[in-house]
């Protein structure tokens, strides 16, 4: 295979699973180092994560992505060393723990912490949540680094898709922008390999109306439903999505940042498995 100073970057670059409409789990961790709420230790986070992940593998989700869930206030970009230790630390022990696809995502928007990481640990996949535009959030106003992400990536790991959400949660457009025009820029010009739509929050969920709206303006995106779906949800949304990503529906009570519960898990993709069958 030719080295990256050799060619350009293929897109949509292929993504690292094997069945249609993959459902990546969620591995929300706690607290990290630095937060405001760090406990201390990082034993407990890491015994966690690999518990979460555990509880994904055994109830049959196709990935898992590891994000620092539990570290908010968050960074609006780049986050501090010892954060990206503590996540470096994480995203291993959760591939130790399984044998699917392990993403990471740098909450905020450290889109060049992730690629480290990934080139560290040997995850498959990472999510931005800002790629292109600039969104409002409760950090302030968000830049999309593309220009930043795709050239680090070039030269760091040049086979590493890139999901990148579209008007992300929490978050609002600047005036006159529209989701339509953010799902273009993204694809077209941001050149995210996969384009997440999700509610107005986490755990909300997402609009079946905005996922056409997506569909439309880039008939050949991946499209990936990034918050809110459950298991009532899956028969109408799951037509009209290429995968998703799952976090508070795997969740004790259904609720962010608790444990995973592998009832939940289990019923959940049970309910997939007919829907790619049917």
């Amino acid at each position: 295979m030719p080295s990256p100073d050799q060619r350009g970057i293929e897109h949509p670059l292929p993504l690292p699973f094997s069945r249609p409409c993959p459902i990546v789990g969620m591995v929300h961790l706690l607290p990290l180092p630095g937060s405001p709420r760090w406990r201390g230790g990082m034993a407990e986070v890491l015994d966690r994560a690999a518990s979460d992940a555990r509880s994904l593998m055994e109830g049959g989700v196709d990935g898992i992505m590891v994000e620092n869930f539990g570290d908010a206030p968050f960074f609006p970009d780049r986050v501090p060393s010892e954060t990206v230790a503590a996540l470096t630390l994480a995203v291993s022990a959760v591939r130790s723990s399984a044998d699917v696809p392990v993403g990471v995502n740098v909450l905020r928007n450290d889109a060049r912490s992730a690629l480290g990481i990934a080139v560290a640990t040997g995850a498959a996949f990472m999510r931005v949540n800002v790629h292109v535009g600039t969104m409002f959030t409760d950090q302030g106003a968000i830049d999309g680094r593309a220009w930043e992400t795709l050239r680090a990536r070039r030269f760091l790991c040049p086979e590493l898709p890139i999901l990148a959400d579209v008007m992300v949660k929490h978050a609002a457009p600047p005036p006159g922008a529209s989701l339509a025009l953010a799902a273009r820029d993204s694809w077209h010009r941001g050149l995210a390999d996969g384009l997440i739509v999700s509610g107005s929050g986490t755990g909300l969920p997402t609009s079946a109306k905005d996922l056409a709206a997506a569909r439309d303006a880039v008939p050949d995106a991946r499209l990936w439903i990034g918050s809110g779906l459950t298991e009532d949800g899956l028969a109408d949304l799951i037509p009209l999505a290429d995968g998703a990503i799952v976090g508070s529906a795997f969740q004790r009570e259904g609720r962010a940042g608790m444990p995973v519960d592998p009832g939940r898990v289990q019923g959940f993709m049970k309910t997939v498995d007919l829907l790619r069958t049917a």
